[in-house]
């Protein structure tokens, strides 16, 4: 960390410090440890990267309205009826949308980062900043990445390198 780096540059610059370390444990991981989970009524281990995915392509292009193909498919990811991603499409998932995401949140000034977009929810349509949307992709990241890494432990093998 430079000293003359903002608060925000500092959470940035982790944040993709966190997504390559979540895409180095993900990578490698085989088919049958994709399919680990924690009990038999929760989420595998892949559908939850996929998950984590599909709902940062959905924030950052659909509800902040930055339209983008690559964006809309991953959208798809992450249903029960998804298809199933190998590793190394589960890494080039989460670079893809951590690139998009990067782009937008270094070129964004505080006035647009403030800018409101309506979005759904409880059946209720809101205004959300995009500022919030940063925190709230964020902490969803952190959230899904630690029950990536408590499967990956529980079975023994190595998660993100925190």
């Amino acid at each position: 960390m430079q000293p003359e780096q903002s608060t925000l540059d500092v959470i940035y610059e982790n944040w993709q410090g966190y997504n390559a370390k979540l895409r180095a444990a993900v990578a490698p991981l085989t088919a049958e440890q994709l399919r680990l989970q924690p009990a038999p009524h929760m989420w595998p281990l892949e559908q939850i990267v996929q998950h984590i995915i599909s709902v940062r392509a959905g924030w950052f292009s659909a509800t902040l309205q930055d339209s983008d193909e690559a964006m809309d498919a991953y959208m798809e990811w992450g249903q029960r009826e998804s298809p199933a991603r190998n590793g190394a499409e589960l890494a080039q998932g989460l670079d893809e949308t951590w690139a998009f995401i990067e782009s937008r949140i270094l070129r964004w000034t505080p006035a647009e980062c403030a800018m409101l977009f309506p979005d759904e929810y409880d059946g209720q349509t809101v205004d959300v900043s995009r500022s919030w949307v940063i925190y709230h992709v964020l902490e969803h990241d952190l959230h899904h990445g630690g029950e990536v890494s408590l499967i990956l432990g529980m079975n023994r093998l190595p998660g993100p390198d925190i």
